[in-house]
């Protein structure tokens, strides 16, 4: 039997009308009426009555649910547990624990070996509870949820790891499972990643608030011609804008011409150019990047070029640098600032 707490996988009743459902009456609302206010399925309520206990505590005429206001609350309570990565056993135990008056805390998401987190890394086991959270959050489109997640996993680990470990693999979950599905999770994908790129920018501004500096070129970053996949340039731009490098973000599908005026216009310590898949990419491009020379007569300088993301292979070409992932080219660049500085 499919496990409903599973992410990416829980089907939701999806009301067509736009007209809002009927007023509960006084004996509570029925099942139908809640999974429709929490976005879940009625399986999904009939499985956590089940297995874990959360029904509702009276029935109408001793056959039909309904849901009173405290039994709501206590499904609530399940629901944003689960979202934040509790395994549903232990989530329905502190629901049910709220639900007859005390005042247990909320489950903590802990590592298999009891270690506290690293600011730079996450347990496996941790990186899983919080990418399963954060598609529970984003199937049942709840738009707060998703954002407080986001949040907080960046503050507890910081951006590299957060968008290694849990952002991009819950981003490739929710685009596999739109592409095998016929179109039907296309909205869990565009609300997450809406709200990806939301936290990534708020670090860039939050990052680059104070006045820039003077003492050297920035890092230009943009995607190639027909290449619309952005979210991988932010973080990195999100990135380097903490680690204090200067950025250039150019954005998606820039034309051949731009970036090559861009160059030649703004002399950058290095380009980064991003690519999710062979069709985008260009290494013609990138090679007369590396060899442009820019600045004035008798001083001129070339750029290094970053080959960003998989569309470029694994071997990158002479002259070109391949970092394997966000870390190493934030490292790259980090690197690369330090030693042009004067």
């Amino acid at each position: 039997m499919r496990d409903e707490a599973e992410p990416m996988s829980e089907e939701r009743p999806v009301d067509l009308t736009g007209r809002e459902p009927a007023e509960p009456t006084d004996l509570g609302v029925t099942t139908g009426f809640l999974a429709r206010s929490l976005g879940v399925s009625p399986t999904t309520l009939r499985s956590w009555d089940r297995r874990y206990g959360l029904g509702p505590a009276v029935r109408a005429d001793g056959r039909q649910r309904r849901w009173s206001p405290q039994d709501v609350a206590m499904v609530r309570d399940m629901c944003r547990l689960t979202a934040t990565g509790v395994p549903p056993a232990e989530a329905a135990r502190a629901a049910l624990d709220r639900a007859r008056g005390r005042t247990a805390d909320a489950p903590a998401v802990r590592s298999g070996d009891g270690a506290s987190r690293s600011p730079s890394a996450l347990p496996m086991d941790v990186a899983r509870q919080e990418c399963r959270g954060l598609a529970r959050a984003a199937v049942r489109l709840d738009a707060a949820a998703v954002q407080e997640q986001l949040t907080a996993v960046v503050r507890a680990h910081g951006l590299v790891a957060a968008w290694e470990e849990v952002m991009a693999p819950t981003l490739r979950a929710a685009g596999r499972k739109w592409e095998s599905s016929g179109d039907r999770y296309v909205e869990v994908e565009h609300l997450l990643s809406w709200h990806v790129s939301t936290v990534l920018r708020h670090v860039y501004v939050a990052s680059a608030a104070s006045p820039p500096r003077q003492d050297t070129s920035p890092v230009l970053l943009a995607c190639l011609p027909d290449e619309q996949h952005t979210l991988p340039m932010e973080a990195l731009n999100a990135a380097l804008a903490e680690a204090g490098v200067p950025t250039l973000m150019l954005g998606g599908a820039v034309p051949v011409e731009a970036v090559d005026g861009a160059v030649r216009r703004v002399g950058p310590a290095a380009v980064a150019l991003w690519t999710q898949s062979r069709s985008t990419a260009n290494l013609p491009l990138a090679r007369h990047l590396a060899a442009t020379r820019w600045g004035i007569r008798g001083a001129r300088r070339q750029s290094p070029v970053l080959l960003c993301g998989p569309g470029w292979g694994r071997t990158p070409p002479e002259g070109l640098l391949r970092p394997s992932g966000l870390r190493d080219a934030v490292r790259m660049l980090v690197s690369l600032d330090a030693s042009i500085r004067p």
